[in-house]
């Protein structure tokens, strides 16, 4: 097999199926039955100059492949893998690798770059390969440009695959010496520059010590700067990269250099080719993001304790900012707003523009106002389109004391515009425009409304009317009336729209039937406008909303019946099926919210079921989502009378909470469970042992996604709850796994938001979890079951308590668990409260805070405080 190799994947690649499918079914045996003879053989593939360069690339892609995946708990089996793998072999393989570096074919070298930045990231943790680094730093010398070149791409490969952490100080240095060395204006190849630029990119994590240093951050910031004067478009392209790296990771270090940043980024904008103009303005986008984060977070209060102060970059770059930023706007693309994916010179400024808005607020508005009046009424298409997007572009941000007075004025002129403007360029950013208006300048809170009974009919007739339009304006419609409907949620039977319901709806409908729906997302947008306009129904409405139920259902059935399709009309009946249910979901929640509309909802609940079930046949994630998400709400509505649907649904519950792969569709089953007990209550208890028993299978599960786990330990707290003292038998299984993911989450490393914000959540599960699970026992005589697990619960409230900064939610949920203990176990309690809790730095007193706080924000809620009390007397 080894012999074979080279054959084997040159015919991996081939047009002929066959042979690519026999080649690729003889590597993967050749893996399977012996990966070192496998891997050597490719990382000897790769190193061979003999070889065709077809089959080293792909011996090389295969390589770095078999040593990483996306899933995680795939990544951990393939790490051990190689850690487990003969010392001879591995060193064989690498030693292969670093001679590929070397190699006169560029694909190779680059292969073997990613391939020798996987296998560091791998060793690098676990103290294994420490000569690498040395080994790479001595090839930079190299008089070859492209060994040099190489070795510093494979750096910067290395820096995006190990953590800071893993590299001492010292290391750190001597990598950066030699990348920013690579920069320098004197280096003669621009494929070394260029290599070194994009390795600064990835090493800048790496530099947090050296820009505290004012000679290393100076050097480092002008050898980057000089990087954007280069000859080279790609090389001052990844330089500007670095630039808006920096940006975001040294932010409090720019001060010093912002001038001269300013000037590089608007010539850049104003002269350079578009891929550089685009970073360039990203830098500014960058700037924005930094800003407005500090701003919220301490609403410009700053004190010594704030880890980063504003220093206002934007505001004081206004008066230069926003024209250059506005010069962007008249180079717009031909075809621009019929490509999704387009992004363009006019695209990112109008972008950075309403960032800027957002940082700056008010202060904007005089700056751009000029333009957009220049430009409005201007004959050629680009300056109205222009000077319309630089209005949409401000709207968020400044405050409506400012905008009203512009809007009232400027409503008009659009709404004329969007009917009459011979461009389509043009129509379509002032639907947009409409759109923000509404979105930010519309709503019950508004003192002045921009939106009258006087105006209203008009908006509407316009809206309607552009919704036959062509599909990328009627798009853009469609999102301008769903900002005007989502603004008149909380009006109650005062909206001005409630006489045009039947209309609004019946135009909608017919925007989904265009055939020219499937462009520019049309019938995606129209769907989302129903289901925002059914939300702002109300009873007076709700004979109109349930006429749609079945010409929902309807639709939905023409779909289920469709047969023979193509793969490509397959796509689009998914998408079509995962709309229906979405909409006949909201119209489900909506008419089931009062008593009259859900008694004449009724009679459809058997068909609509029956089509529910029918669509998960379908194939589809997205398709088993929305359904999921429409039976949660039906059974909602339906209460103890959704049983008699149980037998011939809970083969797909089961499906979806067994669907590891998509587990966006096996989080919403674990949702729609806890639906399901809310619902049912204790009928829900004959399905209870198969329910348990997935839900602890996937929480044994390494494939399964993270994420999917704390709401399977809140589904816990909704099962008790649901079956009371019946959840026996399962306590035994259930809280073991709470205890261990208790302790888990006691000692996980929150060095990041992301695991912070996870941690946070996994706690909130577990704490929802003894909740539910102990105020199910309430009452019961076999509380004392729950005695052995009571010092278990303690002694997490204690691991809480002395949390430095403890999240708001997961404190609440801590205060009602500790309220439920002593609720639930009485006098048992109290002894063990006091041991593990009140005696340990007082925790009832932060307790008693919080509980204070919680009261009086359930009495400006308006919600019972029953439990509350109970809090009080067991902790104080």
């Amino acid at each position: 097999m080894a012999m074979e190799v080279t054959q084997f994947l040159l015919n991996a690649q081939s047009v002929d199926g066959t042979v690519r499918k026999h080649a690729e079914e003889c590597l993967k045996q050749f893996q399977e039955q012996s990966f070192p003879s496998f891997i050597l053989s490719l990382s000897s593939e790769l190193a061979n100059n003999e070889k065709p360069v077809d089959s080293r690339k792909l011996a090389g892609l295969v390589l770095k492949n078999a040593l990483d995946a996306k899933e995680q708990h795939r990544k951990d089996e393939l790490v051990q893998r190689w850690l487990s793998l003969d010392v001879t072999v591995k060193a064989q393989v690498k030693a292969s690798l670093l001679e590929t570096l070397s190699s006169p074919v560029p694909d190779a070298r680059s292969t073997a770059s990613q391939a020798i930045a996987k296998i560091a990231g791998i060793e690098l943790p676990q103290k294994q390969w420490p000569e690498l680094i040395g080994s790479l730093l001595s090839s930079i010398h190299q008089i070859q440009p492209h060994v040099k070149q190489a070795t510093l791409e494979t750096l910067g490969y290395l820096c995006e695959e190990v953590s800071p952490q893993v590299l001492d100080q010292d290391q750190v240095n001597k990598i950066l010496t030699s990348v920013v060395q690579g920069m320098n204006a004197s280096e003669a190849s621009t494929d070394v520059r260029l290599a070194a630029t994009r390795a600064l990119y990835n090493a800048l994590g790496f530099a947090e010590a050296n820009f505290t240093n004012d000679m290393e951050r100076d050097y480092i910031m002008r050898v980057v700067c000089e990087a954007t004067l280069s000859s080279e478009m790609k090389i001052r392209q990844a330089a500007f990269e670095c630039l808006v790296a920096i940006s975001s990771a040294y932010y409090e270090k720019l001060e010093t250099y912002m001038q001269d940043i300013f000037n590089i980024t608007a010539k850049a904008v104003r002269e350079d080719q578009e891929p550089v103009a685009l970073q360039a303005i990203e830098f500014w986008s960058s700037i924005c993001d930094e800003e407005i984060d500090i701003l919220d977070e301490y609403g410009g209060d700053f004190t010594a304790d704030s880890d980063i102060p504003c220093f206002y970059f934007i505001r004081k770059a206004l008066p230069a900012l926003v024209p250059m930023l506005l010069e962007t706007l008249l180079k717009q693309e031909e075809d621009q707003d019929q490509d999704e994916g387009a992004w363009n010179l006019s695209m990112a400024g109008g972008t950075c523009l309403g960032l800027v808005a957002r940082t700056v607020g008010d202060d904007i508005v005089p700056l751009v106002m000029p333009f957009i009046e220049e430009n409005i009424t201007k004959p050629n298409w680009r300056q109205r389109e222009a000077a319309t997007y630089a209005f949409g572009s401000v709207l968020e941000g400044p405050s409506p004391d400012k905008l009203t007075r512009i809007v009232n004025v400027a409503l008009n002129f659009m709404l004329t515009a969007l009917t009459t403007d011979p461009n389509n360029h043009v129509k379509d950013t002032t639907a947009w425009t409409l759109g923000r208006i509404f979105e930010f300048l519309h709503g019950s809170t508004m003192v002045a409304p921009i939106i009258t009974p006087a105006n209203c009919q008009q908006i509407l007739t316009v809206l309607l009317h552009s919704m036959k339009d062509v599909p990328n304006v009627a798009e853009k419609a469609c999102g301008a009336l769903y900002f005007l409907a989502q603004g008149y949620e909380d009006v109650g039977s005062a909206s001005p729209l409630f006489p045009f319901f039947q209309d609004i709806i019946q135009a909608l409908l017919t925007v989904t039937h265009r055939e020219d729906a499937g462009e520019s997302r049309l019938r995606t947008a129209a769907y989302e406008t129903l289901n925002e306009v059914v939300r702002c129904s109300n009873d007076e409405t709700a004979p109109i909303i349930l006429q749609l139920v079945p010409v929902i259902m309807l639709e939905l059935h023409q779909t289920l019946e469709a047969q023979k399709l193509s793969s490509d009309e397959r796509e689009k009946q998914n998408e079509l099926q995962g709309l229906l249910c979405g909409c006949l979901q909201v119209v489900i929640q909506k008419l089931g919210a009062s008593e009259t509309s859900k008694y004449a909802f009724m009679p459809f609940a058997d068909q609509i079921m029956d089509l529910f079930l029918r669509v998960f046949a379908c194939r589809n994630a997205t398709v088993h989502e929305e359904a999921m998400l429409a039976i949660g709400a039906l059974a909602y509505v339906l209460g103890p009378n959704f049983v008699k649907y149980m037998p011939g649904f809970y083969q797909y519950l089961e499906m979806g909470l067994q669907n590891f792969e998509e587990y966006q569709v096996c989080a919403v089953t674990v949702g729609v469970v806890g639906d399901l007990c809310r619902a049912l209550e204790d009928k829900i208890l004959p399905f209870c042992d198969g329910i348990m028993t997935q839900l602890l299978k996937d929480l044994s599960s390494n494939q399964l996604h993270r994420s999917v786990k704390p709401p399977i330990f809140s589904c816990f707290g909704d099962i008790a709850l649901a079956i009371g003292d019946n959840f026996e038998k399962y306590l035994i299984y259930a809280m073991p796994m709470l205890q261990s993911a208790a302790e888990l989450s006691a000692h996980a490393a929150t060095a990041d938001d992301e695991m912070l914000d996870y941690t946070n959540q996994l706690r909130n599960g577990i704490l929802e979890a003894y909740s539910g699970i102990l105020q199910g026992f309430k009452s019961s005589p076999k509380t004392q079951l729950l005695m052995p697990y009571a010092p278990h619960i303690l002694q997490f409230l204690d691991t809480l308590y002395h949390e430095k900064d403890m999240d708001d939610a997961v404190m609440k949920t801590a205060v009602g668990v500790l309220g439920d203990l002593a609720d639930t176990l009485g006098g048992h309690a109290g002894p063990l409260i006091n041991q593990s809790v009140s005696g340990r730095m007082s925790l009832s007193f932060q307790l008693y805070g919080s509980v204070c706080n919680l009261t009086h924000q359930m009495r400006m809620e308006n919600t019972s405080c029953g439990i509350i009390s109970v809090q009080v007397r067991a902790t104080v």
